[in-house]
Formats: C-alpha cells, structure tokens, sequence
C-alpha cells in the first residue's frame, strides 16, 4: 500500500502530519511517520437533555484486502497482481484464465457437470479456475462490516463460483453473497467454473468484484469502502490441423464395411495410434463418422482437455458424441439450429482448419478454420447455419475462412481440399482436387472442365487468406461430374476422390481410385504416389468405392482423428 483516505462521521475531525496530500486523488502518502490524530466535538448538556449520548470512539482499523488470481497465466495464484483487473492478449499480456466445465466426472447418467447444480467430485476442481482472497487484519470485523462478492446479471449466466465444502458464493441466480472473514493474516480459496464459450452475444470475459462494506445506520443500504476485482477469459474451443500428432482414430462399423474397416484397423495399428469403432447399435446405419462431429480441445495454464463439437445435422449417430464420447476429461459442446433449416453444409465435412499460416505478417499460429458456403453473390443456395457460424467466429483464435462449397451435390470441404505435413517451406502442403491434374492423366477423357472455375476460384481465395504460394499447393488429378438436381445441377466426383483422405502424421489412407492400368500400376496412383512420397508422405490407398463412394462420401467423410492439442497457447496471440 502506498496511500491511504479517509471517511469520518459527523462532528469527527481528523489530522495528518507530515501534511503532505496526493494531488491527483483524495489520498494520503502511507508513510513509515504518517501520524493520523482524530478528534471528535464536545457534546453539551443543556436543561432540556434528559439523556445524553454516550460518546464512544470511531472504529479504527488496518484491513488488507486482495481478491487474487493467475493473471500472469504460470499456473499459480499470485498475490495482488496490479493487472489482475484487466484482460490483455499477447505474450507480454495479463488476464486469468477459465475453462468451460464442458466434461462430465460421471459416466453412469451423464451430464455435462456445468449443467449440474453441486460438485460431484473432487475431481472437478481441476476443471476450475482457483481464486483465492488474501486478508491481513483484525481478529474480527467491526459490528455491521461485511465482505462480500458480487457479479452482474450477464455474468451470472457464464460462470460459478465455489468455495471450501463445494459451497455456491455467486452464480446462476446469486449475484452476491456475503464472504466469511477469517481473522488475521488468511488465505481463503475459491473455484471458478465457465459455463459457456465465447459467442455471438458473450466476448469471453468475465469480471468478479469483492467488496467491503461498511453499516450506513438503520434504513439505509451498506455502502462499499473499497473494491477489488478480477478478470478471467473463458478459453475458446480450438481445432486441431493435420499436422498435429494424432491420437485415436474413430470409424464405424455397418454390415457393408467389413473390408474397409479392416484397412483401416491395418493402418491406424502401423502407425501405433488406438482405434476406436462405432457399432451398430450405436451408429443404426449412419457411417459418416466425420459429418457428425469434430475434435477440438480447450486449454488454460492449469488444465487442459479436449472438446468435441456435435454438429446439428443430427443423423443416426446423433447420441454417438454425448454418449461414448463425453467423459471424464472429455468435454461436449453443441449448437442447435433455430428457425433456420439444417442441409448438408452443417456436417462437418464443411469443417476444416488450416496448419499455422503467417498471412502479409499477421500470424495465424493456431490456423485458420475453413467452411463452406454458397457463392458470396448467389441470391439463393445452401449455407452452414448462422448459430453454428456465429460460434466459430466467436473463438476468435483462427478466424474463419469462408470457401464456395455448394456447387458440390453433398457441399462439403473436405471434397476438394486438405493439409498434409511437409518438410520445408510452411510445414505443410495444400492438396486441391483439379480437373486440370485429371485431365493430363486421362487425354483421352475431355469436357467443358465442370467444376473446375469453382476450385480455381477456392484456391485464389485460400492462397490470399493462407498467405500461399502455387508452390504450397498439389493439384491432385480428380474429375467431377456435374448431377442434375431440382435446384439445379451440382458436381460429385467421377471416381473415388483422392483429396478425402485420412493424416496420420506422414501415413495417409487415400481412396483407391480405380484407375486405368499401365504396366499393372493404377495410374492415378502412380500420379499421386509421384507428387506426395518425396515429401516424406507413405501412400495407402483404401477401397472405399461401395460402402463410401457409391454413397458419395470418402475415407475422410467415415473417419475422424483426435490429435494432440498445439504447443501455442491461445492467449499468447496478438489480437
């Protein structure tokens, strides 16, 4: 403390020596021979007094008071950082950091433990955020002074606070509570709990104040002598590009893929990555493991866990995420589409992310998400619903990029792009499906090039916004060919389309194209075995043509990767 007020009573007078008053505030300098002499005025009996009050003196005390948390984000609860009020992005920033408490301690009944109104175990805490309040003061407060803490009515929707014996201090419906003073020099934790991720009507941040306040006489309200308060940031859901270490390899299992899993199995346990497989019971039929959900993870200084997002297409494997998947340590986040109408762009096949990307000297450490829409001038056409759009754009952390996907009959990303690691330049390369690489393999084969402008007007885009080079980029010999629809005519892929693969680090499980033979090779795989094995990368290719590709999907649209979380921490971001 380098300064000190006061506040008196009526008739009580108070001196400073040395005089010396802080100019720019109602304050005193708190120096080591600071004397403060209070006085009080005479109080006279007159004839007409029958009583006279008794004078006592003013309560006087020293109360140190410090609301404190990981503002510097190390892990550990410093005492009364001067930024502790504030939010500030960037590796020379300050603000605590809070986790949405999105996963679910129990695997009986689940639900998600934010949902739940008590602490279930203790295993939970590590989920929150820990707040502690420091005071140095007095054995007890004075008669009438209280401490207590309070958030606003917004704030109450977004997070909890708990104390020792998992006891609520404020949160949903409890804007302030009164706080126990302890006596003396203590330290008293609390545990913060997020409740829901940044979006369109929620920046992330969160603001907890605790006050002293001090009796103002019978009939009027308590009256705050001093405040402190904190901010946290809640983490936004972040998703993880190819070139991330996977983990576990998810893939379901219909009475039509026996062999295709089989392939799979073969592949994920070359690599040395687990496996896990959706049966029937549980997937009734719907294979497309990849439009259901995608992994992400949330992350602070303390704890860190991954997040899977539920798409709201909702197909047969709608319970597949919130049933097998949720847990312990494994978080569940979903978004419902209201008043709108849910199409193929809301799987998440249309859900992409870019490797880290450095774009005209902005860095985009973390990627970029990558969607698929209708074309930008297009009066009409199918797009990814609002609600989920808002989210994305919401996370802030890897501003989304928006892709002309619906000239495609399914309208999904992963149909004509993906990322795999690289060894030089960026780390990575950008595989582009092109009817110009396919024409070059089949001379033979030539048309109006259906498809082709609406690629080659994705990559212009993708090499703006990624900052990419046509050295960054493969063209992979694809063909499309274009399907009449009420709503017009749209493109699938004429044969097993390459660019829906699977990355497993320098391992990729690539559609069997079926091409033509020359001297007992496929073609197009000699082609595509030509462009990516002197990156490193090792080419399976994967028959996927009757249980996928007769259905219009892919080795990637059936399967989906789990994968480490980046080393980058998303507060360190220049925003």
């Amino acid at each position: 403390s380098k300064f000190f007020s006061i506040k008196c009573s009526p008739n009580v007078h108070y001196k400073i020596t040395p005089q010396a008053r802080d100019r720019n505030a109602d304050s005193y300098p708190l120096t080591p021979n600071a004397v403060l002499i209070v006085t009080m005025d005479a109080v006279s009996k007159t004839a007409n007094d029958s009583k006279v009050p008794a004078v006592h003196p003013q309560n006087i005390f020293t109360l140190r008071i410090s609301l404190d948390v990981d503002a510097d984000r190390d892990g550990i609860v410093e005492k009364n950082n001067p930024n502790k009020g504030s939010w500030k992005w960037g590796p020379n920033g300050h603000g605590a950091i809070l986790l949405v408490n999105c996963d679910s301690e129990t695997t009986n009944k689940k639900t998600l433990d934010s949902e739940v109104e008590e602490i279930r175990k203790v295993s939970d805490l590590q989920d929150m955020s820990k707040m502690i309040l420091r005071t140095n003061g007095p054995a007890e407060l004075p008669e009438g002074y209280k401490l207590t803490m309070h958030i606003s009515q917004t704030t109450s929707e977004n997070v909890r606070v708990f104390r020792p014996h998992y006891i609520m201090v404020v949160g949903t419906d409890m804007l302030t509570q009164k706080v126990p003073y302890l006596g003396g020099k203590t330290e008293l934790e609390f545990f913060v709990e997020g409740l829901r991720f940044p979006d369109k009507d929620f920046d992330g941040l969160i603001t907890i104040n605790l006050s002293l306040l001090e009796p103002c006489g019978k009939g009027f309200p308590e009256t705050p002598v001093f405040t402190d308060k904190v901010v946290f940031h809640i983490s936004p859901w972040i998703m993880t590009p190819n070139t991330l270490k996977p983990v576990e390899v998810y893939v379901c299992s219909t009475d039509d893929n026996h062999s295709f899993l089989k392939s799979i199995r073969n592949l994920v346990e070359k690599c040395g990555y687990k496996l896990k497989i959706c049966y029937e019971y549980m997937n009734r039929g719907d294979r497309w493991m990849q439009d259901e959900l995608e992994f992400g993870y949330i992350d602070s200084p303390h704890h860190q866990f991954p997040v899977v997002l539920d798409s709201p297409r909702d197909g047969d494997l709608q319970d597949f995420p919130y049933e097998s998947i949720l847990g312990p340590d494994f978080g569940y986040v979903t978004r419902h589409a209201l008043n709108e109408e849910v199409s193929s762009l809301d799987s998440f096949g249309n859900l992409e992310v870019s490797p880290p990307v450095t774009v005209n000297g902005k860095s985009y450490p973390l990627g970029r998400i990558i969607i698929g829409v209708a074309f930008p001038t297009a009066t009409s056409g199918r797009n990814m619903t609002q609600v989920v759009q808002d989210f994305l754009w919401a996370q802030k952390v890897q501003a989304p990029i928006a892709l002309y996907s619906d000239w495609l009959v399914v309208g999904h990303v992963d149909e004509f792009m993906t990322f795999v690691p690289a060894p030089d330049r960026k780390k990575f390369r950008l595989l582009l499906a092109s009817p110009d690489a396919g024409y070059k393999v089949f001379k033979s084969l030539q048309n109006n090039g259906h498809g082709n402008n609406c690629i080659d007007w994705n990559r212009d885009v993708l090499k703006k916004e990624l900052g990419l080079d046509d050295e960054d980029i493969i063209d992979l010999p694809i063909l499309f060919q274009v399907l009449e629809e009420k709503k017009g005519a749209r493109a699938v892929a004429y044969y097993p389309d390459m660019v829906n693969m699977i990355v497993l680090g320098d391992q990729l499980g690539i559609p069997k194209p079926f091409g033509p033979k020359v001297n007992g090779r496929c073609a197009l795989e000699t082609e595509v075995r030509s462009l990516l094995e002197p990156l490193g990368l090792k080419c399976t290719f994967i028959d996927d043509f009757a249980p996928y590709h007769k259905l219009l999907g892919e080795v990637h649209c059936g399967s989906n990767v789990l994968r480490e979380a980046s080393p980058f921490k998303w507060w360190n971001l220049e925003l």
